[in-house]
């Protein structure tokens, strides 16, 4: 059974996450403050973690940066702000996905399943296939799962290497936004492409020489992105 742990001070809203997830059967637990929070996640043993933005005291953005220093499992943020800007940074802060309120908890609960179903995917990536991809100065050991650009080991968040590994293995195929988060992200995107933004520039600040005029990823106006080899 799949362990998640809830940070969120409303108590009403915890309940209905709870209790939605409960019934998928996963098993749940509630922090009800930041410090909390950290506390609960750090101590290990879960497997995702459902983060609200807007805590009192520290907010969630603080947590995010907080648990990412140790944790590498899925971080699934809750907003109620409909800015463009927060959801960006709380992904730059190592989070994978977020779900803006209201939103429908069955669309919640889809969302959890697919973060999960991706992560263990990208855990079982070294058991089969080809077990090294270079192109140019950039290679990846999918066994180890480890990125190195020339020679220099490249530290990647999870969904950074998958949507790199993906790339790399489709080379000079161009990608919708759409196509890659339904790919990556393992749910559909219902119309906000932000998440695959954020991560392609993550990307490109630690692979290409120059992130402003990238030799890899690029852009293809208009349709999406490439790897070009």
């Amino acid at each position: 059974m799949k362990r998640i742990l809830i940070i969120e001070d409303d108590d009403a809203i915890a309940a209905i996450e709870r209790d939605y997830l409960v019934l998928s059967e996963f098993e749940v637990d509630i922090a009800a403050s930041g410090n909390e929070g950290i506390s609960m996640g750090r101590s290990g043993g879960y497997d995702l973690i459902l983060l609200d933005l807007m805590l009192p005291g520290i907010d969630g953005f603080t947590v995010c940066r907080a648990l990412r220093e140790t944790l590498d499992i899925p971080i699934l943020m809750v907003t109620a702000r409909q800015e463009e800007i927060d959801k960006i940074r709380g992904l730059g802060l190592g989070a994978d996905d977020y779900i803006t309120k209201p939103f429908s908890p069955n669309v919640l609960v889809a969302k959890i399943k697919a973060n999960l179903a991706q992560y263990d995917r990208l855990k079982g990536t070294g058991n089969s296939g080809k077990s090294q991809i270079q192109i140019g100065n950039i290679i990846i050991n999918e066994t180890s799962r480890r990125v190195f650009v020339d020679g220099l080991e490249v530290e990647l968040k999870n969904k950074e290497y998958e949507l790199l590994l993906f790339l790399m293995s489709n080379a000079d195929v161009v990608f919708s936004k759409e196509a890659l988060y339904e790919r990556i992200w393992g749910y559909d995107s219902i119309g906000d492409n932000a998440t695959v933004a954020v991560h392609i520039n993550r990307l490109r600040e630690k692979i290409e020489k120059d992130p402003s005029k990238p030799r890899y990823i690029q852009t293809v106006w208009g349709v999406g992105y490439r790897f070009k080899p």
